[in-house]
This record gives structure tokens, sequence and C-alpha cells, in this order.
């Protein structure tokens, strides 16, 4: 039998992103410890492109990313550039697969009602950037095709900015942010799936089908062994690519068929375990390579000026600043409102809004999407990575001051969080309503008080009261 996991109290009707349960706490403070460090690399791989592109060696730099290798034969000559968008990313939504399977049998995803406010928030979060995108080319004459590419968050990328600008959020809100970037992932995968998918290579897609029934079977009949998960894993996804539909869409499908939840006796689900190898893998090495050959655009003054200026990249940047924002913090709001529901007691409806304003920080898949969506020419296609990487920063700056008006509050809850004066490994909060923890530290004190006593009478003292508290 599945041991039932512990959820928020967000499944409250009245209150949501109130104070997250033990196991929901750690499972987050785990899960974004990593995406943290890897969202810090993925920051220096994007400088490092675009250092590389804007210096006299960006010759070496395109030649890089345009150099072919891999089996012809098997139609996988590709480029650098090719392998890091269509290979290495198909590892980044392996991991997001099961951090979706985990959401939806184990998670916040599990209820209904505790799953209404994220899910509300990253459908809004990603329809009004569309929308946004699509009346800016609409009113200037510009292409439609590239509405998706301010619908997605980079989460990784968001948690580099708190970890360089040196704030933390508290629990409820870093678990929202996680969750709602879940979500997001989801619709950016079902966005690619559908809408850049030109042509179908039907035999090629049959046999991907085929291989990944196989691998639903061995994983059903309790198989173990990556040399036998492995070779057919990279064949589902060279049948994948073959097939027409993007290759990352193998990823998320096989990271889905993991078994997430724990059977009597388990520490930990295969999901939770094979997530808990392939992650540094995603974080360390597959996003950061993708943002060193995807990153490189040429950055001018006129190049700057034409992202405000051509409705293409004037729409991607309006769509992760303006769009996001209002997105996801009126899809909260919303929410809310029309479920009466009510705001945690320790935050404010300006807290949402900085969370909202991280979700701007649109990096790695808009990235991709921008590839996929101006395949036709490649000075658009700079253009719209550089109005990415332009309406990320504005974001991430315009988070970045939202927090900082709410430091002060944030480093108390937090201190709040981890307070730990029994030094039990579980913080007092999660222990105040429980008898025993009041006997332990009523314990606790007693001892200090005896030492206290002792050393009054070592140094001669007459006894000093020790004033221990109630």
């Amino acid at each position: 039998m599945a041991a039932p996991r512990p959820r928020s109290n967000t499944t409250d009707n009245r209150r949501f992103l109130g104070q997250l349960s033990l196991p929901e706490r750690n499972f987050v403070a785990e899960a974004l410890r990593t995406e943290t460090v890897g969202g810090v690399l993925l920051l220096a791989a994007a400088i490092a492109a675009l250092i590389w592109a804007n210096t006299p060696l960006r010759d070496s730099y395109a030649g890089v990313g345009d150099f072919h290798f891999g089996p012809a034969a098997l139609g996988l000559n590709l480029s650098v550039q090719h392998w890091a968008a269509d290979g290495l990313l198909a590892v980044f939504f392996f991991v997001a697969g099961i951090e979706l399977k985990r959401e939806l049998v184990a998670g916040d995803l599990r209820d209904p009602k505790a799953a209404l406010l994220p899910v509300a928030a990253a459908v809004c979060g990603m329809a009004v950037p569309a929308l946004v995108y699509t009346l800016t080319n609409a009113a200037g004459g510009g292409s439609l095709a590239g509405w998706a590419v301010p619908t997605a968050t980079d989460i990784a990328f968001a948690l580099a900015v708190l970890a360089v600008i040196g704030t933390s959020l508290p629990s409820a809100l870093r678990a929202f942010l996680l969750t709602l970037a879940v979500v997001d992932d989801l619709l950016a995968i079902l966005i690619i799936a559908v809408f850049f998918t030109d042509t179908l290579d039907f035999a090629a897609l049959g046999g991907a089908v085929a291989g990944l029934g196989v691998f639903w079977v061995l994983l059903r009949k309790g198989v173990r062994g990556w040399y036998v998960y492995v070779p057919l894993a990279l064949a589902i996804w060279g049948l994948m690519y073959n097939s027409g539909v993007h290759a990352t869409i193998a990823g998320v499908a096989m990271g889905l068929m993991l078994r997430c939840h724990r059977h009597e006796g388990e520490e930990h689900s295969p999901g939770e375990h094979v997530e808990h190898l392939v992650r540094p893998l995603s974080a360390g090495l597959a996003v950061p390579l993708f943002a060193l050959f995807s990153a490189g655009v040429v950055v001018s003054g006129g190049a700057l000026g034409d992202v405000f200026t051509r409705p293409e990249t004037l729409g991607v940047v309006l769509g992760l600043v303006v769009g996001k924002s209002v997105g996801v913090f009126g899809g909260t709001w919303l929410t809310a409102r029309f479920t009466r529901a009510s705001l945690s007691d320790d935050l404010a409806w300006p807290d949402v809004l900085a969370v909202a304003s991280l979700a701007g920080i649109g990096f790695t898949v808009s990235l991709l999407i921008g590839e996929l969506a101006f395949t036709a020419g490649p000075v658009l296609t700079d253009e719209v990575k550089a109005a990415v990487l332009v309406g990320s920063l504005v974001a991430a700056v315009l988070a970045t001051a939202l927090l900082k008006m709410r430091n002060a509050k944030y480093r108390a809850l937090c201190e709040a969080e981890e307070r730990d004066e029994d030094s039990d490994g579980i913080p007092d909060i999660y222990e105040q309503d429980n008898p025993a923890y009041h006997l332990r530290m009523a314990e606790i004190h007693e001892r200090k008080a005896a030492e206290h006593r002792r050393l009054a009478e070592v140094a001669g003292g007459a006894g000093e009261e020790y004033d221990r508290p109630a």
C-alpha cells in the first residue's frame, strides 16, 4: 500500500500559502537546493556565451555551434547546438516529467482544491503573455509565430537570482514557485508537441511509441539496471527525433511513467530515487550547456534598440515582464476571490506580486521555443533570443526590487521556520502543539538553570536565581 504523503495546508478552503507540512518542506528545500546550484551554473553559462559571441572569438563560437557529428545513417548527424537543444534538454524534461508525476500522485496537485491555485496561476501566467505578444504584433504588423516564446518560466534562473541577491523566500512561497514551474513545464511541452510539429514520420513515431510501451512494461515488472533503461531511452529518443515530434517529448513521457508513490517500507519511490540521481546531471550539465550554445547573441547598441522597436521582440519583452506578472498575480487573486480563500497571515499580496515577477524570467524554454518558432530567418531568431535575455533581465530587476522591500519580513519568517532550540532536527514551529515538545523544552531550561547555579556556586555566588521561561 502506498504511504500517503502529508500535504501543506494550502488545501484549506480559507487559507493558502500557509505553513507547509514538514515532509513537504524538506522535499522542497532539497529540490530547490539543487536547482539553485544549477541556476548559478546556468547564469554563468549564459554570461560566457554572451562574452564568447561578442569578442574577436565570435567566429569560433559559431563554428563550434555548427559543428556536426553523429550517425548520419540513423538521421542523427546533428550540430552541437541541435544536440544541446534536442538531446540535452530531453534530460531536463525527463526530470520535469518526474516532478509532474510526483506532484500528481503524491504532492499538492493530487488534491483538486490544493491544485487549483498553482494551476490557475500557471494557466493565466501563460495565457496573458501570449495575449500580450499577440496584441503587440497585431497592432505593429509583426509575425504571430512567436506567441509562445514569453509563456515559459525558468525556475533555475529564478532561483539563481534569489541566490545572487541574497534573499530567501518563506517555504510556502518557494513551494508555490516550484509547483507553478512544474505546471508551466507541462504546458510548455504541450505547446511544443501541438504547435511545433510540422511533419510526421509515422513509422518512426510508431517505433517510439512501441519503445515507450516496452519501457512501461519493464518498469511495471520491476526490472532494474541502468544498462537496460539507458539504451532503451536512447532508442526512444532517436525514434522520436526522426518522427518529427520534438525529441524532448520522449524525455517527459518516460519521466511520467516512473512510479512516484512509496510502497510500504520504502524510504524513496523509484521516481524519487531516479530524480535524485538525474537532477544534478540536468541542472549542472544539460541546461547550462544548452544555454552556452543558445544564448550567444551579438549585442550592440543598435541591436538592443531594435528589441524595443520591432513588434516581435517588443512582444517578447512585454510578454515576459508585464504578461507574466499580470497573469500569475491575476490568476492567484481571482482564485482567492472566487473560492473565498484568504492569504496566509504571514504574507501579503505584494509577496505574490514579487513571485509573479520572478516567473517572468523565462530563459531555457523560451530560447528553445524561439528557435522553433522562427526557423526561417536566423537574424530574427537571434533578435528574439536577445529579447528573451532583455525581458528576463528586466523581470529579474523588478523582482529584486520587490523582494528587497520585504526582505526583513522574509528573514524573520525563515528564521522562525529554521529555529530548533532543542536540537532534535525538527524545527520548533512543527512541534509547538506537541506536549512532548513543551516537556522537552522544560527539561532543557531546567538543565540550563542547574548549570547556572553550579557556576554561581563555584564563583562564590549566593545561588543567583535563574530566570527560567515559563
